[in-house]
């Protein structure tokens, strides 16, 4: 199973839980000081929110498998697409441990593929803090995105 993901920087933490937990009639699955998701089955969704401190807006879209022969799958169509693949194997992002491949669509939108191994107690690999880039797009596309978007 595929599960659409979205990621969104927020202002007010605590304001866009509250706002969320009403939209969706239900609590984050995981809520940290900085950093909040949804697993909601309707609609079939994986919602993010966090405070990293970046411009509050569209952090970043994903789609999360379940087994590693859709992650591969989805690898297969990406490189047919002639994007810049940028894989990583184990790393940890958005208090999760998860292998993924990172690409950029032509408009300049971060796109995960994912496939979550475990949960991790911070959120990048490091304390929890505000100043933290913020989301977990790798520093090769990092410097891409900044010069096309002025943002993520």
């Amino acid at each position: 199973m595929k599960r659409m993901h979205l990621h969104v920087s927020v202002e007010d933490i605590a304001q866009s839980i509250g706002f969320y937990s009403h939209l969706f009639g239900a609590s984050p699955t995981v809520s940290k000081p900085d950093y909040a998701k949804w697993m909601l089955d309707d609609p079939l969704v994986n919602f993010a929110i966090s405070k990293r401190g970046g411009k509050a807006g569209l952090d970043h879209i994903g789609i999360q498998v379940e087994h590693e022969s859709e992650l591969e799958e989805i690898r297969h169509r990406l490189e047919k697409a002639e994007l810049s693949l940028v894989t990583e194997e184990g790393t940890t992002c958005c208090y999760a441990k998860s292998d993924k491949h990172w690409v950029q669509d032509p408009s300049g939108i971060a796109w995960e593929t994912y496939r979550t191994l475990d949960s991790a107690p911070t959120f990048n690999g490091q304390e929890s803090t505000e100043a933290n880039a913020g989301c977990c797009v790798p520093a090769t596309q990092k410097i891409e995105f900044t010069t096309r978007k002025k943002s993520c």
